[in-house]
């Protein structure tokens, strides 16, 4: 690890995150601090990534062709964090030359602070003036790019499995197959797990931040499930959500998604709760929220209890409830690793599922530079029996997943109403391919008293 990123990771990671924030501090540093820390990332995903995943699926040249505001999935995974989008039209080429390593050039755009080196010239003539790049000429430079590295194989991105494979728009295809013609043509190859896997790929040195991400979404689910913002009788489920929401904008943070809070109560009638319920006591609560911060997302969901006048604890039932979700995770974690795929993994967990009894459904997603991210699939709510094509991804160390699932189980104090208990954490697969949460899972019910 380089002295300058081992110095900005190191005073990241004694802030004191968990601290009260006044409304204009930013927990991950200034925007500059934090911009620099995600070059320092790009870099080394550059120097580590792209030449191993070159290398293992024999690919010369990767040619990534995009235009302004048609950026490919994979722009943010190879771009400087000062770079919103493409110009006009950007071509980023990726070509392995044996021993001289991987270059990284760009037809058309920046150097992205010194990483690529620009085939274009500092200054074109147009009608006198200075310009840039356009039309045929961009297409005309990259065959001559190619002429002179004279690759075997040319990946570019194109799928109809992978949307973060899917990258080259039909009329940039057309344009480039017409441009480059033969022999570059019948070269070229779609490789999927090219792109997936770099997006997929995380650092080691990016962890302390993805850490201090988790620690402040813990704190504050616990703030919004508490009596700092809850008044049962009072509070609506769409006060938590836009509660969630100003608090994200206030901590200079985003989120990926509009929060969603649920409520289910013991319920005899079987009607079912309005859209949008007040919270009662008695009420279990659950809550999905996300933040995002130096281009990392995180998807998070959480559970809590209303205490009645008296109490001092949630039900018996809902806390074996929330053991047997514990369970599902456990399940998890002892079948996911490293070379086997995502329908794999759902199989045998399924399988053990009900081998132990256990009423629910896994549908765990990787995560990271998107919230639904590149990677393998293990599951979807609504599919079960596993998915085609992202579920026969192989599962890789060092990604980042969300351990989404959930177990309907029947509480005895609520006349065995059957109650969906649904938790979400996210976690690493190590070097070593072993699970291990960023933070930890909840394994008691928070308390609204």
């Amino acid at each position: 690890m380089c002295r300058r990123l081992a110095i900005l990771i190191a005073c990241l990671a004694a802030s004191p995150v968990l601290a009260a924030q006044s409304p204009s501090s930013m927990p991950f540093g200034s925007l500059r601090q934090q911009a620099q820390l995600q070059q320092a990332w790009l870099r080394l995903r550059l120097d580590r990534h792209v030449p191993m995943l070159l290398r293992e699926h024999g690919v010369g040249c990767w040619v990534l062709p995009m235009r302004e505001y048609n950026e490919d999935p994979v722009f943010r995974a190879i771009v400087a964090p000062t770079t919103f989008a493409a110009r006009r039209r950007t071509i980023y080429i990726f070509c392995d030359r044996g021993a001289m390593g991987v270059e990284r050039l760009v037809i058309g755009g920046s150097g992205e602070g010194g990483l690529y080196q620009s085939v274009a010239p500092a200054t074109l003539a147009t009608g006198g003036g200075l310009g840039e790049w356009w039309g045929d000429a961009q297409w005309l430079a990259l065959r001559e790019v190619l002429a002179e590295r004279d690759p075997q194989v040319i990946a570019v991105n194109r799928s109809r499995t992978f949307a973060f494979a899917d990258g080259l728009s039909s009329g940039e295809w057309e344009a480039m197959q017409a441009a480059l013609g033969e022999p570059w043509v019948s070269r070229i190859r779609s490789i999927d797990a090219l792109p997936v896997d770099l997006i997929a790929l995380r650092l080691p040195e990016e962890e302390a931040l993805y850490r201090q991400m988790q620690q402040l979404v813990w704190e504050m689910t616990q703030r919004m499930f508490s009596s700092e913002v809850i008044t049962p009788g009072v509070t609506r489920t769409s006060d938590l959500v836009w509660w969630w929401r100003e608090e994200v904008r206030r901590l200079g943070l985003q989120t990926w998604f509009q929060p969603s809070i649920r409520v289910q109560r013991d319920d005899p009638t079987g009607v079912g709760l309005e859209p949008d319920p007040v919270i009662l006591p008695g009420d279990l609560l659950w809550c999905d929220v996300g933040i995002v911060a130096l281009g990392l997302h995180t998807d998070t969901q959480h559970n809590a209890y209303v205490l009645k006048p008296g109490e001092s604890a949630a039900p018996v039932g809902l806390q074996e409830a929330l053991a047997r979700s514990n369970r599902l995770q456990d399940l998890l974690f002892a079948e996911i690793r490293p070379g086997r795929t995502g329908n794999e993994v759902l199989a045998a967990v399924r399988a053990q599922m009900t081998a132990e009894g256990l009423d629910g459904t896994v549908y765990t997603h990787p995560i990271g530079l998107h919230g639904h991210g590149a990677g393998a699939t293990i599951g979807l709510w609504d599919h079960q029996e596993g998915v085609p094509g992202r579920g026969d991804h192989t599962i890789r160390a060092g990604t980042w997943y969300s351990s989404e699932l959930q177990v309907t189980s029947p509480i005895p104090e609520w006349g065995n109403q059957r109650v969906r208990m649904a938790q979400e954490e996210d976690f690493l697969l190590g070097a070593d391919g072993a699970p291990r949460w960023f933070h930890r899972r909840q394994s008691q019910l928070f308390l609204v008293r």
